[in-house]
């Protein structure tokens, strides 16, 4: 089962960072180099992932030598590879935005090792085969992403910060104690070993703490209604590079957790467990929705959406049929692309406002001076509301086929009703910025008047938001290469005796 490729995501960007580390007091190689780290990066999982789909097998890795349940077991299996890669290209596209940002975080020695070690944290995590390796990973993911945000140039960043750090706290408590009561109660880590020894006595005592446990963690991690309240705090104030990625993938690691769960390691009590994502998703889409709707930042809104687009997602993986686990994972893939390239056009209008910030009181009527920013923009809004021909649409139209499938009526309802909420908030933001005139604003001790209100003449680039767009836009006009993996991908999700003989080999 020793296949390194399994590693080679993971080993890449962690041997990267602490070379970057060493290239430090020369900035423009040290950014060089982990464009080209994260790009190689990239290259292996996606060899991975095409390497698990033309064979159907899963790859993996045994640590020392060790059979898995005994040692440490990394696996690449169809779900992990395809978020492995998922990642890694938002993740690399965060380094182009960055190669192009005024932002002085960006000139820091750590800040991209620091990139470095969170593609490190969320890789691990969705190749590690076991729990515990799951709390060491987001643990790295934690410390790099609190420390990417109390250095960034907002004077909010250290409060941010300090939000994201102690909730992570307790999504890391969570954790410890789920594998702690887990371990106690069945002897191992393992997933798969774990999965197949629950399915044999789910009677034990101590289980549903466990479950509740693992359901906590994954909450806070992808920031689920009610425990989301840090969220738009720690996006505003978070340098764009670093908010794009937090707000697209990082919180992908809680999605992530419920697939697992769901349909591998405790079976017998998805349904209970699906009952309460469907209950908690829809009310993160219309809170999220509402919320959005009302705020008065454009990244704190985006930040409001990651919470109602995730409530889309959360549904998906309670109705858990074979179609809306499908919707599952193509919702996932093609958000990550949008909103990572909203909250950077958000920092593109930033950057090139009087004070760089996101309040709609400050960027009103400067989108006149990019007009390029403003198409893109539109078509990202577009694709988060889900209209032809983005890829959003895709995600919505595969999602709602899944619901009439299931017979899911009322759930339907409010989710059609709430989507709305989503064209709402965009057409109003785009309206504000592009279409209406310049207002005069107090900033501080500042007041600035409108006549004398100019964008800056240069600002942040716009290279890595058009390719996501563009992307966005292929997979909304070309959608059958994702819709025929994440096919793939709930086939395999339904047959959770091929995981476990995978990684146990019998």
């Amino acid at each position: 089962m020793n296949d390194t490729l399994v590693l080679l995501p993971i080993l890449i960007p962690l041997t990267g960072a602490p070379i970057a580390l060493l290239l430090a007091r020369r900035p423009r190689v040290q950014s060089g180099w982990a464009l080209g780290v994260l790009l190689t990066a990239l290259a292996s999982s996606a060899l991975l992932l095409a390497q698990v789909w033309r064979s159907g097998q899963p790859g993996g890795y045994e640590m020392g030598g060790w059979q898995a349940p005994f040692g440490i077991a990394f696996v690449g299996d169809l779900l992990s590879a395809t978020l492995a890669v998922m990642a890694q290209v938002v993740l690399l596209m965060g380094v182009v935005y960055a190669l192009g940002s005024k932002d002085k975080v960006i000139g820091y020695p750590a800040f991209y090792v620091l990139f470095l070690t969170l593609t490190t944290g969320l890789t691990g995590a969705f190749l590690t085969g076991d729990l515990f390796n799951l709390f060491v990973f987001a643990e790295l993911l934690v410390f790099s992403g609190a420390i990417l945000t109390a250095i960034s140039d907002d004077p909010y960043g250290t409060e941010a910060a300090l939000k994201y750090f102690y909730m992570s706290l307790l999504a890391s408590a969570a954790l410890l104690l789920a594998n702690g009561v887990l371990y106690v109660s069945y002897g191992t880590l393992n997933m798969a070993d774990l999965a197949a020894r629950v399915a044999a006595d789910p009677t034990q005592p101590l289980l549903a703490a466990g479950i509740a446990f693992l359901l906590v963690t994954f909450m806070i991690k992808s920031a689920v209604f009610p425990f989301h309240f840090w969220q738009p705090d720690f996006h505003a104030a978070a340098t764009t590079p670093v908010s794009a990625m937090l707000s697209s993938v990082v919180v992908k690691l809680g999605v992530y957790g419920f697939l697992r769960m769901t349909t591998l390691l405790f079976v017998e009590q998805a349904p209970a467990i699906g009952a309460l994502l469907v209950g908690l998703g829809i009310a993160g889409v219309v809170y999220g929705g509402l919320g959005a709707i009302g705020t008065h930042n454009a990244k704190r809104m985006l930040a409001y959406s990651t919470l109602a687009q995730v409530g889309f997602i959360l549904v998906a993986i309670g109705w858990g049929t074979p179609l809306a686990l499908t919707a599952a994972v193509i919702f996932t893939v093609n958000h990550s692309l949008i909103k990572s390239a909203m909250l950077m056009l958000a920092g593109v209008v930033a950057s090139r406002a009087p004070v760089k910030t996101a309040s709609f009181q400050v960027v009103q009527g400067l989108g006149k001076y990019m007009p390029g920013a403003g198409a893109l923009f539109l078509a990202g809004g577009l694709a988060l509301a889900g209209i032809p021909p983005t890829n959003g649409f895709i995600s919505k139209l595969t999602l709602f086929q899944s619901g009439i499938q299931a017979g899911q009526w009322w759930s339907l309802l409010v989710l059609g009703f709430a989507s709305i909420f989503t064209l709402i908030y965009v057409v109003r933001s785009f309206m504000r910025i592009w279409w209406q005139p310049v207002v005069g604003f107090s900033y501080g001790s500042t007041t600035y008047d409108a006549a004398e209100i100019k964008a800056k003449p240069g600002g942040d680039r716009l290279l890595a938001p058009a390719l996501l767009i563009g992307g966005a836009l292929l997979l909304g006009l070309w959608a059958e290469p994702l819709v025929s993996l994440a096919t793939a991908v709930s086939q395999w999700l339904g047959d959770p005796a091929a995981y476990i003989t995978a990684v146990l080999g019998g």
